[in-house]
């Protein structure tokens, strides 16, 4: 299965980075992660488009070709960052690569409460015209007190933590699948209906 992830952070330093380098090398044997950046996308201005942003089309393309997206995103001022908004932005603006994509969202922070308000709306962006995703519902990853729950190392070292993470992923694979078994049987009914509407389908 190939997942990307999404950095949610222009941030040199990232605990969201951090994170999803610790999934990507602990999970590499049940999915491909690879990590996508923002640092480099243009603030959204609809007077000036920039759609054909390399980055935004390397963006696009990724989250396209992927099975599954996980975002991690930081917390500023109770909601998400600018940056990760205006990317989320450019992407409903033309480009919609989260079209019924499965999306599962995380989040590390300083705070001991995580990224709740964050995340809570990035769910509901995500479920906006131009975005359109399936949003894996319940299973919060909340990581706060992040500066004490990884080692220098990158690892992540806190037992409950872990044990949360494993959960949610696990989840988030099966959720992964069920979209796309339900994708290839509305692919095949549109197929059946197509043939029914036919009259001519079946004549030789």
């Amino acid at each position: 299965m190939k997942l990307v992830g999404i950095v949610g952070s222009n941030s040199n330093h990232s605990y969201n980075r951090m994170l999803l380098q610790y999934i990507q090398t602990r999970y590499a044997d049940r999915f491909e992660l690879e990590l996508l950046e923002i640092k480099d996308v243009p603030m959204f201005n609809v007077s000036q488009d920039q759609s054909n942003h390399p980055t935004l089309l390397y963006l696009n393309q990724a989250i396209k070709e992927a099975d599954g997206v996980v975002i991690a995103t930081p917390e500023h001022l109770y909601t998400i960052p600018t940056a990760l908004k205006s990317t989320l932005e450019w992407l409903s603006y033309r480009l919609r690569p989260f079209l019924n994509k499965p999306v599962y969202v995380i989040g590390a922070s300083y705070q001991d409460q995580g990224t709740s308000t964050a995340q809570l709306h990035l769910r509901q962006i995500m479920q906006a015209p131009g975005l359109n995703a399936y949003v894996l519902p319940g299973n919060e990853f909340l990581l706060g007190l992040a500066q004490e729950k990884f080692d220098q190392k990158g690892e992540l070292i806190d037992a409950k933590s872990i044990e949360l993470l494993d959960q949610g992923l696990a989840k988030f694979l099966r959720f992964v699948q069920i979209i796309k078994a339900i994708e290839v049987d509305e692919g095949r009914l549109a197929a059946i209906l197509e043939e029914v509407e036919d009259p001519s389908a079946g004549d030789e």
